[in-house]
């Protein structure tokens, strides 16, 4: 017999980037803090920095993750087909509205139980919830719809619908990506210049979260994340481009701590807006993610990004608390949710305990962690489980593990 050959050795697995998980768990610590208005935490969270606040990052490092997890299949679509790389999307934006639901039922239990114990009736009444008590027909048809979404629990949808469209977002993004790029800034002003959104049912208005604007960041983030992918730079550092940004990021501190100039700012934006200036280029609205808030978000991303320290920081021990939840997302957004809407709960029923919006967020946090830490720990009890061909077979009277824990597993990640 002849010898055979020996085989190559497989090429070596790029490194996990830390700022990814680093920033996407901070991201999600912040808005745990700010879903619980009055607690002293609020104001060192990103909101008091600039016009954009936790929610802007969310999008972007979704986009960050999606791209890189997903953008690989598409390219190898000419050998496999292309719904092996649309199914991950779409079954992941399935997840995200199964835990949306789940989400909503218990914000609604945990309100209705806080009247119970409280007999608030406000309890009733805040957060998009009259619906659910007075008018419960058509509520509970607009609940599954995403017609009608509870109070800070209204995020998962606009996410979802973007995962829905990410594999057309990566086609054209891989295909042209600057074009792609333009016509989604053109899609987020006309969206926000015509207040594109989907509408809520019943009652007025629209998403929290209008996908039609709001997709510009997670494109962005998506594109970032193809190039990551490639081990290249979706915009190249540039020195006068960084300067640019970095002093536009110090303008915008001076502006929210400076009460001269932000009220002379804010009266010359004000002043541009009555010259016929639309609103979404002047003003500061979250749900069409106005141009101040999107500018903002744009330059601490760029800026962020291009600093080797950031890399190594987030690299760091420190930072290792923040890395575990960003890798564990959908599980530490679900549980800091649900968190937080307890913690408000208890902050309106005891008002007379001082220490309660000091020490809660804090041990908010830290539970966070542990749920993050148990998450991995299962992950790697898993993955040192061995089972012999035999048993993973079929024969010798064992199963080996089942597709249910795997999805399980996936589902609970980010």
């Amino acid at each position: 017999m002849s010898r055979p050959e020996a085989q190559a050795p497989a090429a070596p697995r790029r490194p996990r980037d830390p700022r990814i998980d680093a920033f996407r768990g901070l991201a999600l610590a912040m808005i745990f803090i700010d879903h619980m208005p009055g607690n002293p935490y609020e104001s060192v969270t990103i909101r008091n920095f600039g016009f954009s606040d936790a929610a802007e990052a969310f999008f972007l490092m979704s986009g960050v993750a999606a791209g890189i997890a997903y953008s690989g299949a598409f390219r190898s679509r000419a050998a496999t087909g292309l719904w092996p790389a649309v199914a991950p999307m779409w079954r992941r934006a399935w997840v995200l509205y199964l835990v949306q639901m789940v989400l909503t039922l218990a914000g609604i239990a945990m309100f209705a139980a806080a009247f119970r114990a409280f007999n608030d009736p406000d309890f009733l009444l805040i957060h998009n919830l009259r619906g659910v008590f007075w008018d419960p027909v058509d509520t509970l048809i607009g609940i599954p719809l995403l017609g009608h979404q509870i109070g800070y629990i209204n995020i998962l949808p606009t996410y979802s619908v973007l995962l829905l469209a990410g594999p057309l977002m990566i086609l054209a993004g891989l295909k042209r990506p600057w074009l792609f790029l333009a016509a989604s800034a053109a899609l987020w002003f006309v969206a926000g210049l015509y207040r594109w959104n989907i509408p809520n049912f019943p009652g007025n208005g629209g998403w929290f979260f209008s996908p039609f604007c709001w997709q510009f960041l997670f494109a962005v983030g998506l594109l970032t994340g193809v190039k990551m992918r490639e081990g290249t730079r979706l915009v190249p550092y540039r020195p006068a481009l960084f300067w640019t940004a970095v002093a536009f990021l110090v303008l915008v501190l001076a502006w929210r701590h400076l009460p001269g100039l932000g009220a002379f700012l804010n009266h010359q934006m004000a002043r541009l807006g009555s010259l016929g200036v639309p609103s979404n280029i002047v003003a500061h609205n979250k749900s069409y993610l106005g141009l101040p808030r999107l500018l903002h978000a744009l330059a601490l991303f760029y800026v962020v990004s291009c600093l080797p320290s950031v890399t190594r920081a987030t690299g760091q021990a420190w930072a290792a608390p923040f890395r575990l939840m960003g890798r564990y997302g959908l599980l530490i957004f679900a549980a800091g949710t649900v968190l937080a809407l307890f913690g408000q709960i208890l902050f309106r029923g005891y008002p007379e305990i001082a220490a309660l919006p000091w020490t809660y967020p804090l041990a908010g946090l830290v539970l966070l962690w542990g749920i993050a830490v148990l998450a991995e720990s299962l992950k790697t009890l898993r993955g040192s489980r061995t089972y012999p061909r035999e048993v993973a077979a079929g024969q010798g009277g064992g199963t080996p593990p089942g597709p249910g824990r795997r999805a399980l597993v996936r589902a609970a990640s980010g």
